[in-house]
């Protein structure tokens, strides 16, 4: 597993978030260290309250450069001047402090809790339907600890996801190693018999979001599980699918279970079936085997499917994976070729929340935001913040309809209607 160094800055919001980005990256089974040099990945989370604060984080952040070999920068200054960063040639990624823990993870499954016990977080329940997975992922580690797939029988996780509701969840997140692949060592993949089940045999006003599904375990239940996404209301059109590539050959030396044209055969399924949804998908840029032309196919495949939410991983070696045998490409390609894609991805996340604005949209407030603000999200998992929360007489839990008055970088900003 990967190890990390975190520093944090600013206000206590800020430091509720390190807080957030340390439980999900244990959870994950990476462990801190003491310094940037001696970490795999150094996070920064950054606060801008004034200009030499702001200077300050710059040079924070060039020191950390020079200490560590990949560089995370989030926080209040990530997210309003996150291009100062590279204009004064940090190398470095800059990402909203939620998509930190993706980034970590080198392109990995997550990992669930040891004991695949639900929890309830807030008004946000946590229910893991199985463990394991049934991929072999050349540059994973989390199969070493996680193992095979084990399915819970449906009953169970219904009853599970029953007892969250019962206890104040409005939200209930789906999770697992590879969603997709649910049921398979009971005889066949269940994902879309379950969330039927949850949706029609629950009582409650919740919603449900469904975790990372790897393409290829989609791919034979696409028609089946677009189906139920468009006949349940409480699910949020929402598909996370990492497709890591957009080079047959690299998914072939990655070992995924999935190529191209199936990635894309899912995203036409669902959008046939579902007039607005996110998709929601992963890239890992500097690959060893990765050439230009496989680069350059990634950047066309992103701008083809044009995800609402996109996360981009530089590669980096694994002990005990059989990519880490492999000779690795320079750092500075694996940089400028991140570089690139993420660019693409803010560019087109930046488009999808402009064209929000000035829409009404029914959402759910599903936690407390930075300072006085709170996190809501409409019917396609989409993050909407309403400022002021408490002035507008809007708590967490509550569903309501807002309008949507301007773009974020990966969010937009909302009022209610």
């Amino acid at each position: 597993m990967a190890s990390y160094h975190i520093e944090t800055y600013g206000c206590t919001s800020n430091v509720g978030e390190s807080r957030q980005i340390e439980r999900a990256l244990r959870d994950g089974g990476h462990h801190p260290v003491g310094s940037p040099a001696a970490a795999d990945v150094a996070i920064l989370n950054t606060c801008t309250v004034i200009e030499t604060t702001a200077d300050k984080m710059l040079r924070r952040a060039a020191t950390l450069a020079e200490q560590t070999s990949d560089l995370i920068i989030t926080g209040c200054m990530a997210l309003t001047e996150g291009e100062r960063f590279a204009a004064a040639g940090i190398d470095a990624q800059v990402l909203h402090w939620d998509e930190v823990p993706t980034a970590v993870r080198n392109g990995e499954c997550p990992t669930t809790t040891p004991d695949t016990e639900p929890i309830i977080d807030g008004v946000i329940g946590i229910l893991p339907i199985a463990r394991g997975c049934m991929s072999n992922c050349s540059y994973c580690i989390t199969k070493f600890a996680t193992g095979r797939i084990d399915s819970p029988p449906v009953s169970e996780n219904v009853e599970r996801a029953r007892a969250l509701v019962e206890a104040g969840a409005r939200e209930l997140r789906i999770t697992g190693q590879d969603t997709g692949v649910y049921g398979w060592d009971r005889g066949r993949r269940r994902l879309p018999e379950l969330l039927e089940r949850i949706c029609t045999e629950v009582d409650g006003d919740y919603r449900v979001r469904v975790g990372m599904a790897n393409p290829g375990g989609v791919h034979g239940i696409a028609d089946e599980l677009a189906a139920v996404f468009a006949a349940q209301p409480k699910l949020y059109n929402f598909l996370h699918i990492p497709v890591q590539s957009g080079s047959d050959a690299v998914l072939e030396a990655m070992r995924r279970q999935h190529r191209v044209a199936q990635f894309r055969e899912i995203v036409d399924i669902f959008d046939a079936q579902l007039p607005t949804w996110t998709l929601s998908t992963d890239f890992i840029v500097g690959f060893p085997t990765e050439t230009d032309a496989d680069h350059a196919a990634s950047m066309r495949l992103l701008a083809d499917v044009a995800p609402t939410k996109t996360n981009v991983t530089r590669f980096s070696k694994r002990p005990g994976t059989a990519a880490a045998e492999l000779k690795g490409l320079g750092g500075q390609t694996k940089k400028d070729r991140s570089r690139a894609l993420s660019a693409r991805v803010r560019a087109l996340t930046a488009d999808r929340y402009e064209a929000m604005v000035g829409t009404e949209r029914e959402v759910l407030v599903v936690e407390p935001g930075t300072g006085r603000s709170v996190k809501c999200r409409d019917d396609a998992y989409r993050q909407l913040i309403i400022q002021d929360a408490a002035d507008a007489g809007v708590d967490v839990g509550d569903r309501l309809t807002v309008e949507v008055t301007a773009p974020g970088p990966v969010y937009a900003f909302c009022e209610p209607a």
